[in-house]
């Protein structure tokens, strides 16, 4: 619908391709502004962005069945921008890889094909899109696997907390059992079929799910990790598992379509180490070796998922070692990100629940506006809308 402009009013065409409408005082500032350093465009490997701000992955739990729901088409549209960098929720990549209910999967035809209109909808706006591929290992219950089966892991060690250091519901984890040595070449398998399935899907590449106390990082981490085997002990064996799913992967799709995540300071899940600084400096060696992507890193000040501490911990050395693209989470917010980025402290950064409450938060950035404040009520309900698609943008022209 065409709207008359007052001639007190000018319209900018923002970074996210909307039409934000400002007062002319506001224009003039933001025309005198100096460079942000989070709208400079940035070259990821073989893509172009035209920001440095990233989606990050968020379970969402409104895939019923495990399968990607409708709804997400408009939810993840929303997001989008051109030459912006999306990476979707964590898609469980076999039958025992879920462990929260309604999180969607990549392993079936059924999947793969409900992805596909939500792809080519984060496409049409000239965004970049990644899965994120995960298996929660132990973190899961008996209710969400295959014939009621354990869980598996690198241990047979339960939880005694949960993903928010809630003691009081781990309970509810399974006892799991603990993978076999001949097990684990189906294991990287899983994740290697998985990854050829996001592309088939449209996908322009995957993030593997090393963080968060998940089956990747149940392996990295000394505190979980038990194991007398090849996989286990020295912190060279208990990277080998993980190290192995990235080069197939690498190998099957591109290294140049492969990320990781990767929390080494987080004991989220009950998942921590004894010495996060050497674990995360030992994989940001080896991963330059099959010369993925990005690393993806939780900032050592998220003790706990939604809350900051002050921490001597630091991940510089990780970033001086990594060779290639550098991306950090944990609790940004503009000026910080602005800092990460001029400082090249990182390359790129990614926000969780400031993008989910501003599905426009590109343009929100450019302004400075006023943010939305995310609603944690709703962070994990099932409603295909509510929390989900009817956080307001700044402005509806």
């Amino acid at each position: 619908m065409n709207r008359v402009v007052e001639k007190h009013e000018t319209l900018v065409e923002g970074v996210s391709g909307r039409i934000v409408e400002m007062s002319m005082k506001e224009s003039k500032k933001v025309d005198e502004r100096e460079v942000i350093p989070l709208l400079t465009p940035y070259k990821m490997g073989n893509f172009n962005l035209s920001h440095r701000i990233v989606l990050a992955p968020l379970t969402r739990s409104r895939s019923y069945n495990f399968v990607p729901q409708p709804h997400a088409v408009l939810y993840y549209s929303q997001r989008a921008t051109k030459g912006g960098f999306l990476i979707g929720e964590a898609s469980g990549v076999s039958p025992t890889a879920q462990g929260y209910p309604n999180t969607p999967g990549i392993w079936t035809r059924e999947q793969v094909e409900a992805w596909k209109p939500i792809v080519s909808a984060v496409h049409e706006k000239g965004a970049i899109f990644f899965c994120q591929l995960w298996h929660a290992g132990r973190v899961s219950n008996c209710e969400y696997l295959p014939d009621g089966e354990a869980p598996i892991s690198s241990t047979e060690k339960r939880l005694r907390k949960d993903i928010a250091n809630n003691k009081a519901t781990a309970d509810r984890y399974a006892t799991p059992r603990r993978v076999r040595t001949d097990e684990v070449p189906k294991l990287v398998n899983d994740f290697v079929i998985a990854a050829k399935n996001a592309i088939e899907a449209g996908f322009d590449g995957v993030e593997l799910h090393g963080a968060n106390g998940y089956l990747l990082d149940q392996f990295l981490k000394d505190e979980v990790n038990d194991r007398d085997d090849e996989y286990g002990g020295t912190l060279e064996n208990r990277c080998r598992f993980p190290l192995l799913v990235v080069k197939a992967v690498a190998d099957a799709i591109g290294a140049d379509k492969v990320g990781i995540r990767l929390s080494p300071f987080a004991d989220y899940n009950d998942c921590g180490d004894s010495d996060p600084q050497a674990l995360g400096q030992y994989m940001a060696e080896s991963l330059n070796e099959v010369d993925i992507l990005y690393i993806h890193l939780i900032e050592p000040r998220m003790v706990t998922q939604f809350q900051r501490f002050e921490t001597n911990w630091s991940l510089t050395p990780m970033r001086e070692a990594f060779k290639g693209t550098f991306i950090v989470a944990g609790g940004y917010d503009r000026s910080e990100g602005n800092e990460a980025i001029s400082t090249a402290a990182a390359d790129l950064v990614a926000y969780g629940r400031l993008f989910l409450a501003n599905p426009d938060l590109p343009a929100r950035f450019e302004v400075d506006a006023e943010l939305n404040q995310p609603d944690a009520t709703t962070f994990y309900t099932h409603h295909p809308v509510l929390g989900y698609t009817d956080y307001p943008f700044l402005h509806h022209i």
